[in-house]
């Protein structure tokens, strides 16, 4: 920006010394760069202060590894790389046969005590009655104790077989929900709009719920935000709201409008953590710059392919010095011309 900036007022003096016909001499050579000095070094300062200008853009997005829940064969891959798919398109699927049978195996068992448990509960129903008549003898006089007795063991003891009967079934429907779930993983889908890029995935390799090795990478059709990296001299002026205008490289001759979003209030370089090891000098060696969100707003902006990363240019044109953005304006547009020039960069 400040070649441009000063080939443009060298322009502006050749023109001034052929229309006017200045003739080239001690006066007159010196007193234009003087001027140049002086008027670019003031229009520099203004504009890098309060409409600052980064060179350093890009657009971020997100990307979120896609990892299985559960360890299995892979027999259909049902997405295509770089292709466009919607929320809740299968990626691809697992072998479930093992899964389903174990789904089956819990659910026989789980039939067979809840079974057993109903027969647990006709047999309390049988021993009440007896231990009932029992006591009822007792009390008449005419029963034995031992007899009470022994009926009352027997309730006791069938109450205790259905209270474990029924912990056994709360566990067997425990582990028959995780088989269900389980099962289900085996089906992995889309967790939103967009495309799976770098896809190696194939039928017959074996997916696992390692986290540190992802089958496949989706990325998110509209999680995308645009940084631009700014200088630390114009931190006191920029806020959340300011007009700004974006240029990509891959958009030759198009300014877009867009906003400040936010004003990320850290910056890597100065972000330490717990750790044995102490800072020292070194951490402080280059300074880093300030990351601000940019919003855009122009609706040209959906005309156009922009690829997710794409790197440009960004300005921030504050309410100070507002007059002083027209040259910063004129700057980033001549700036988005050159893109037209690939070895320019």
């Amino acid at each position: 920006m400040d070649l441009l900036l000063i080939l443009t007022y060298t322009a502006v003096c050749v023109g001034i010394f052929k229309i006017f016909k200045i003739p080239l001499n001690k006066w007159t050579v010196p007193t234009a760069v003087l001027g140049g000095v002086i008027i670019i070094g003031t229009l520099i300062m203004l504009m890098n202060y309060n409409h600052p200008y980064s060179e350093l853009a890009r657009n971020y997005y997100v990307s979120t590894p896609i990892v299985p829940l559960v360890k299995g064969r892979v027999t259909e891959v049902a997405v295509k790389a770089n292709q466009p798919v919607k929320q809740g398109d299968v990626l691809f699927r697992l072998d479930a046969v093992p899964f389903q049978e174990k789904v089956a195996s819990l659910t026989a068992r789980l039939a067979s005590n809840t079974d057993f448990l109903k027969a647990l509960d006709a047999r309390l129903r049988s021993a009440t009655l007896d231990r009932d008549r029992a006591l009822e003898l007792v009390r008449r006089g005419i029963g034995k104790q031992r007899d009470l007795d022994v009926t009352q063991a027997n309730v006791d003891d069938i109450v205790a077989q259905i209270d474990q009967q029924k912990a056994s079934l709360d566990d067997l429907n425990a582990q028959l929900n995780i088989a269900k779930y389980n099962l289900e993983q085996t089906v992995v889908y889309a967790p939103s709009n967009g495309h799976v890029v770098q896809l190696a995935l194939r039928p017959g390799m074996i997916a696992a719920p390692f986290m540190y090795r992802p089958v496949m990478t989706f990325i998110h059709e509209d999680e995308s935000t645009y940084v631009g990296w700014f200088w630390q001299n114009s931190m006191q002026r920029l806020k959340a709201g300011d007009e700004a205008e974006v240029v990509l490289d891959g958009i030759p001759g198009r300014i877009f409008k867009a906003k400040v979003q936010s004003v990320i209030p850290a910056m890597a370089p100065g972000n330490i953590q717990a750790q044995a090891g102490l800072i020292d000098q070194t951490s402080a060696q280059v300074p880093g710059r300030l990351p601000i969100v940019l919003e855009i707003t122009d609706p040209e902006w959906a005309k156009y392919q922009v690829i997710a990363g794409a790197s440009g240019q960004a300005a921030i044109y504050t309410e100070h010095f507002h007059h002083v953005a027209i040259m910063r304006k004129i700057l980033m547009r001549m700036g988005s011309w050159l893109n037209y020039l690939f070895p320019f960069h």
